[in-house]
């Protein structure tokens, strides 16, 4: 009976699970067999564990992952010693002020202990929006936010709004997208500004679905150097379901399989939402004024040290046998090199590289090229400085070495009158001056060489813009090719001649194109060697730990 019984328990138990399994094994003792470890199995290995138990453990460098909100909700016990610290932040774009934003609110770290160091003039990074008097509005690229960005969330509601007293940033955005929800009434057109009927649909066939479904499942260490190209074909290049993607995120045939297998992951709950949009949330204003500023105040309220015009060109480590201990920060302050002294108490956050690092300017009448104004921050320089120092800092060479595969252009285009207004119109189905959601997300002309996309946002874009004038965004993912209407590629163009190529592909009579272009709108081109240096084919260690091995007082 007992021995029968034993046999049906462990059965049993390897059919239910090891833990079951551990409590027979206790069960039905067996002196003889007390040195054999029975959670092994043959092969030696530990049999699985259905378990949450040392899930939240700190790992080895000092974190753990989490998600949803019930710790994100929660306030944090203010950690030890935290009132000795400083902390160091190279850069002040959305990454660099959510670093401090977090310092201040859950580390309650004193805000004069912060110190962003900052080569620009401006905060914001790549989350620009400015006016130019002697060019124009400048948009360089924008930001489609949806539901389920929690970090994002969870940040925004604990900083106040700079236009509505007693709320927060959350609450001004959740009640604006509640009453105006996003979405696209024309996703592309073809022929000259006509509708290109997507319908939604994705045209993908059957070989083109499972070539998706295969990466989907794909092992990352299987992707590792791989570009899209070798994990699709024609299936998937010819469907509509390729031009929503590419257009909405930028991808390119020769970016990284692996960048694209993680962005399907990440937004595969809003596949239904790709062909109009409705999936995606945006600002009352560029994303400057809606999310940098409030930021900004937020930090200056809490004493944060903002050191604008300091270039930092490198970190310097110390390395006592598997510690990594960034030991100074060289800078140039308004050109003047200076250093900033270090200990292990201190802690160091650098932005490394970025997609708008060295953005040129053009403007109506000139093309973002030769002469013009480049605004560089020496984040890639930085990166390689600090990536020469030892492997786990990363392989910067990998994302920034050939501008040719990870450049873009894009351009601000104002209009200046009524005359543009009705091509718009009949495109978008919206009034563009009512305040309310436009064109929903970008529009693209399916047929255009330079595979051009625009859209246009809740008017205005700027607090202060003319309430008769509407921003219009345009980029081109291919700026090397001839254009359909100006014959030249869209880098060599100006200002004037990308709002000629824009009107072209919008429906805008050619005997009339020239004169709109000159009379009544005005451009301002920006070309970004890197807007898609993230995307490029790489391997494990190629973008290094957010706490690299070994790191005491620094992280990414």
């Amino acid at each position: 009976m007992s021995k029968k019984t034993g046999i049906g328990i462990g059965v049993a138990a390897l059919a239910a699970g090891a833990g079951v399994a551990a409590v027979a094994a206790k069960n039905h003792k067996k002196p003889e067999t007390k040195t054999t470890n029975k959670n092994k199995s043959n092969s030696g290995k530990e049999e699985y564990r259905n378990t949450e138990l040392g899930k939240h453990e700190k790992n080895s460098k000092g974190i753990y992952y989490t998600n949803g909100n019930y710790e994100a909700f929660a306030r944090p016990k203010k950690p030890e010693g935290v009132d000795e610290k400083n902390a160091y932040i190279v850069g002040s774009g959305l990454a660099a002020l959510a670093t401090a934003c977090f310092l201040v609110r859950d580390g309650q770290m004193p805000g004069s202990h912060i110190h962003i160091l900052e080569a620009m003039d401006i905060a914001g990074g790549a989350c620009d929006g400015i006016f130019d008097p002697t060019r124009g509005y400048v948009m360089r690229g924008g930001r489609e936010m949806e539901n389920h960005f929690e970090c994002l969330w969870d940040l925004f509601r604990s900083i106040p709004s700079i236009e509505t007293p007693g709320i927060s940033v959350l609450d001004e955005y959740y009640w604006l997208n509640k009453e105006d929800p996003n979405y696209s009434l024309c996703r592309a057109t073809v022929n000259r500004g006509e509708d290109a009927h997507t319908d939604g649909k994705f045209n993908l066939s059957q070989k083109g679905c499972m070539e998706i479904m295969k990466l989907f499942m794909t092992k990352d260490e299987d992707l590792y150097d791989k570009t899209i190209e070798d994990v699709f074909d024609e299936e998937v290049f010819n469907s509509t379901f390729w031009l929503y993607w590419r257009t909405m995120f930028a991808f390119e045939n020769w970016h990284s399989a692996l960048e694209m297998k993680l962005y399907f992951q990440r937004f595969i709950h809003h596949i239904a939402g790709l062909p109009d949009f409705s999936a995606l949330k945006f600002t009352k204003y560029n994303q400057y004024d809606s999310l940098i500023l409030p930021m900004q105040k937020y930090l200056e309220d809490a004493g944060v040290d903002f050191q604008f015009n300091t270039e930092v060109t490198n970190v310097i480590f110390e390395f006592e046998g598997n510690k990594k201990i960034a030991k100074t920060i060289e800078c140039k302050v308004k050109g003047v090199e200076n250093g900033i002294m270090l200990t292990e108490n201190d802690l160091v956050f650098v932005t490394n590289g970025s997609c708008t690092e060295g953005t040129i300017y053009g403007d109506q009448n000139h093309a973002p090229n030769g002469d013009a104004e480049v605004r560089t921050s020496g984040c890639w320089n930085l990166w390689k400085n600090i990536a020469k120092q030892d492997p786990a800092f990363g392989h910067p060479e990998k994302f920034c070495s050939d501008v040719a595969k990870t450049n873009w252009e894009s351009a601000t285009i104002t209009t200046l009158d009524d005359k543009i207004i009705p091509y718009i119109t009949n495109i978008c189905k919206r009034d563009p001056r009512s305040g309310k959601v436009v064109t929903g997300g970008i529009v693209s002309c399916q047929d255009s060489s330079w595979l051009l996309s625009w859209t246009i946002n809740r008017q205005g874009q700027f607090k202060d813009q003319d309430k008769d004038k509407v921003c219009v965004w345009v980029y081109g993912l291919f700026t090397d090719v001839p254009g359909d209407y100006i014959k030249k590629p869209m880098k060599d163009c100006t200002g004037k001649e990308i709002t000629q190529e824009w009107l072209y592909h919008i429906g805008v009579p050619t005997d009339q194109i020239d004169d709109l272009a000159e009379n009544s709108a005005v451009s301002v081109p920006t070309m970004m060697p890197y807007i898609t240096a993230f995307f490029m084919p790489r391997t494990k260690g190629d973008r290094p730990d957010v706490i690299p091995d070994g790191c005491v007082n620094f992280a990414f």
